[in-house]
């Protein structure tokens, strides 16, 4: 491996693993980005050959092996779709919690569950003091057609 292409691919991972331990979520979408690319860089030193064209001009030239090309190519595709991913689950989070940060979305949604957990509470306590009452929700289709089938007799 040329040693510029060594140099990038580290470049490049120590960046994405930085930003990757950072704890904002564009942030850690731009870390795993880098690191993807560095994967692609790697792949293509690992298949450098001076002087070999992609595709022999003349019989009996020099000629580089595709597959590797092939290979980087796809890996950018799933990197740039990873990132796609990323970023439109990052968005959505945004709009829905008002903020990026890991910090605060852990503390979001733990007041989320709590009040869920409350309401649950609730409803289990309701049902409980009112165990003849039956509300439409809770019938089930079985308890209908049984029903039915008794009012028919």
């Amino acid at each position: 491996m040329i040693l510029a292409f060594a140099l990038a691919a580290a470049v490049l991972f120590g960046s994405g693993a930085y930003l990757l331990l950072k704890r904002d979520l564009i942030r850690m979408v731009a870390g795993i980005m880098l690191i993807s690319q560095c994967a692609v860089v790697t792949i293509i030193a690992a298949a450098l050959s001076r002087g070999g064209a992609a595709i022999a001009v003349a019989p009996g030239d020099a000629v580089s092996d595709p597959l590797p090309q092939a290979l980087a190519l796809t890996a950018l595709v799933i990197g740039l779709a990873t990132v796609a991913l990323l970023l439109a689950l990052v968005h959505r989070a945004v709009v829905v919690f008002r903020t990026a940060e890991q910090d605060e979305l852990a503390a979001t949604e733990a007041e989320h569950e709590a009040g869920l957990e409350r309401q649950r509470q609730a409803d289990r306590e309701e049902t409980e003091t009112h165990p003849d009452e039956t509300r439409p929700d809770d019938i089930r289709p079985e308890d209908e057609r049984r029903a039915g089938r008794e009012r028919g007799r």
